[in-house]
């Protein structure tokens, strides 16, 4: 008897726990696909038999046809919304109920991360984006347009002075370097070559915050999002502690030393210690020749301009942390799928390299901000770039109080979202779907010409996130791959070698998008160089 009674308490449990938190969707009258228990739609990405991207694509899948769909992440239920409208619904006419994105670290366990702007909620939130919005405007960008550059010119001229006439690198490591260089230069005001000096302090501390490869950091990365609160009890930061300590050194000697001396750079440090001591104002003082097609559009949340909390040097460390921590490597991934479509896609390249030529006869030698904003081919190759390859493969939403999507025809019924409900942006799945972009896969840069921009749906491009709540950083990503490419094709063709792989394979193991086997391509001297 006993025996029968321990049977049906297990039955009952595992009912409990482990099959009835995965019919939320199918309650509510949502197809939801076949979450596994336990781990809901994630196995895939845990067991490394799928990318994060395949994930996306694969929920995005789920009811062919339907504007939202569900799914999993471990126990918690999340809506994907498929369609433009209703995206356009939840993220820009209904902000105020969806402000948030879903916290994964708790406030008081890493200050660093939690003081940053993505992770910053509610008027919080409201007040950072107001703060640092005038730093990132296009007039901004013009102003640390020459460090940009100069980086740019550094990082070619390491590989103009090679020997060889096909020259191969594995991008990925390549413009990481790049991309590290660019940020200490113009973030935090120091100058690296990490091309010469590979093994420098900024570049591991870097290379240590952004890598979440191997077992024990997917683990740590998986413990966060389903279980936050056991990373408080156990200690556990989300930066490693000699990262933190040595951007809280690094931030807190350079400002020292810039209010000691008076030094004045254009870089992002002394636009924050001026926002501090001043405040930004968002009024362009000229027209500016904004960064392209792909430029987020910014809130009045943003440009409101006022200060309503006191800016600490945490504060400037976290925010320039996050700039460090999204340039390191969400624009390296960019540039290397931009060196992959220009490597196979030769007649794009020479394309390129034509406006490229004719741009720099024109500044006679020397790129300025207003011939590189005035590039339009090299703005469609960097736009359908971003479509095929969005550096945010999705995004999130927090309900902060309940909500109701009402049925749009009678195969729907109201959707009633809690708070705290999670619904999920899947921005890669949307690029590459065929009712948007007509034959998705192939890579087509007049999808973007002045004939045909006008037709995207803009709910169905969104590279840097939709609404508010936005990628603050888009219009510095977009001017410093263009500086890049700028110079590197002025010089050099892309081209594939024997370690190319064609077609190219997302990577499992990693939570970030990028290639299975790396970014091998060659740089060959052009005929002018030579």
């Amino acid at each position: 008897m006993l025996w029968i009674l321990v049977s049906i308490a297990i039955i009952a449990l595992s009912y409990l726990f482990l099959i009835r938190p995965f019919k939320y969707w199918t309650n509510l009258g949502v197809e939801q696909g076949n979450p596994v228990p336990v781990f809901g739609h994630s196995w895939g990405t845990i067991v490394h038999t799928q990318s994060f991207a395949d994930l996306v694509q694969m929920v995005y899948n789920i009811a062919p046809g339907a504007r939202y769909s569900g799914m999993y992440q471990f126990f918690t239920p999340t809506l994907v919304l498929k369609d433009p409208d209703l995206i356009k619904q939840i993220a820009v006419k209904e902000f105020d109920s969806f402000l948030n994105h879903r916290s994964f670290i708790p406030e008081d366990v890493d200050p660093l991360w939690s003081k940053n702007l993505f992770s910053l909620t509610n008027q919080k939130w409201r007040d950072m984006r107001s703060t640092l919005s005038p730093a990132f405007t296009s007039s901004k960008m013009k102003y640390m347009f020459v460090l940009i550059s100069e980086s740019a010119e550094q990082f070619i001229g390491h590989f103009l002075k090679q020997k060889e006439d096909v020259i191969t690198i594995e991008m990925k490591d390549t413009f990481t370097r790049f991309t590290n260089d660019v940020i200490a230069n113009t973030a935090f005001g120091v100058k690296i070559d990490s091309l010469e000096e590979r093994n420098n302090e900024f570049y591991l501390m870097g290379k240590e915050a952004t890598d979440f490869k191997g077992f024990w950091r997917n683990l740590k990365f998986l413990i966060l999002l389903s279980c936050p609160t056991l990373f408080k009890y156990l200690g556990i930061n989300f930066f490693p502690k000699a990262v933190s300590s040595f951007f809280r050194r690094l931030v807190k000697d350079n400002i020292n030393n810039r209010e000691k001396h008076g030094i004045v750079r254009p870089d992002m440090i002394n636009l924050l210690l001026e926002a501090r001591k001043n405040g930004l104002k968002n009024e362009e003082q000229e027209p500016i020749l904004d960064t392209g097609f792909a430029t987020v559009e910014e809130s009045d949340i943003g440009k409101n301009g006022a200060i309503k909390q006191k800016i600490t040097d945490d504060d400037i460390t976290a925010q320039a942390l996050l700039f460090f921590f999204g340039g390191f490597d969400s624009v390296s991934s960019l540039m290397c799928f931009m060196s992959y479509e220009l490597g196979i896609n030769p007649d794009v390249q020479e394309k390129l390299h034509q406006e490229i030529d004719e741009t720099l006869e024109a500044c006679k030698g020397k790129l300025t901000y207003e011939a590189l904003m005035k590039m339009k081919y090299m703005d469609m190759v960097i736009s359908e770039t971003l479509r095929l390859w969005p550096t945010a493969v999705a995004s999130d939403r927090l309900c902060n109080k309940p909500y109701t999507i009402e049925p749009k025809d009678p195969t729907e019924k109201p959707i009633h979202l809690e708070k705290n409900s999670v619904v999920w942006i899947p921005i890669f799945a949307i690029h590459r779907d065929p009712q948007y972009f007509p034959e998705p896969n192939r890579f087509d840069p007049e999808r973007f010409s002045d004939e045909n921009k006008n037709n995207i749906n803009p709910y169905a491009y969104m590279p840097f996130g939709v609404g508010p709540r936005n990628c603050i950083g888009s219009r510095f990503a977009l001017l410093e791959t263009k500086a890049l490419f700028f110079h590197i094709l002025s010089k050099f063709e892309i081209v594939p070698i024997e370690k190319t792989e064609i077609p190219l394979q997302l990577n499992r193991k990693s939570f970030s998008m990028t290639a299975e086997n790396g970014f091998w391509f060659g740089l060959k001297r052009r005929e002018s160089n030579k």
